[in-house]
């Protein structure tokens, strides 16, 4: 066997272990996600409340408790979360809403939701439906081939 092939064997060995790493890793991470998962819904409740504001930003920025900040990983600290700021009842509170429902949470409007602690887990309309925001904003692709796909059929019309 010559050089090349040695080095092959090893790195396809190295990579077949990473693999298998990476799906008992994954794994586990699973099992985690679905408990927590479990302990948020076994602690959700529904709420009336009037949306005051809502943006991401950094934990430490967002003005939650000092108790909230110090339980959070190091790493999470420093990354965006969803953040929303809402009277319940007379007290003003800040929230931390759950990134899937983020853009569907409507501002300046009352709502029915579910909070678990202070994650924010689902939003109802209190008064009538909620309104659609505006559509994501589409990529520089899929720009590019809006603008093709106009001009190909203006093309067509004119033939």
């Amino acid at each position: 066997m010559s050089n090349t092939t040695i080095v092959l064997l090893v790195i396809l060995a190295i990579l077949v272990i990473g693999v298998v790493v990476l799906y008992f890793v994954g794994k586990r991470l699973q099992k985690k996600q679905e408990e927590q998962q479990a302990q948020i819904s076994a602690a959700a409740q529904s709420v009336s409340m009037l949306i005051i504001d809502k943006k991401r930003m950094k934990l430490r920025d967002a003005g939650l408790p000092a108790a909230v900040v110090a339980q959070t990983p190091k790493l999470m600290r420093r990354t965006k979360v969803p953040i929303v700021k809402a009277k319940v009842g007379p007290k003003i509170t800040t929230l931390i809403c759950d990134a899937e429902i983020f853009e569907s949470v409507p501002v300046k409007k009352e709502v029915k939701a579910t909070v678990s602690g202070l994650y924010l887990t689902s939003v109802r309309g209190l008064h009538g439906s909620i309104a659609k925001t505006a559509p994501a904003k589409k990529g520089f692709r899929a720009r590019l081939k809006q603008k093709y796909n106009d001009l190909n059929s203006k093309l067509e019309k004119t033939k």
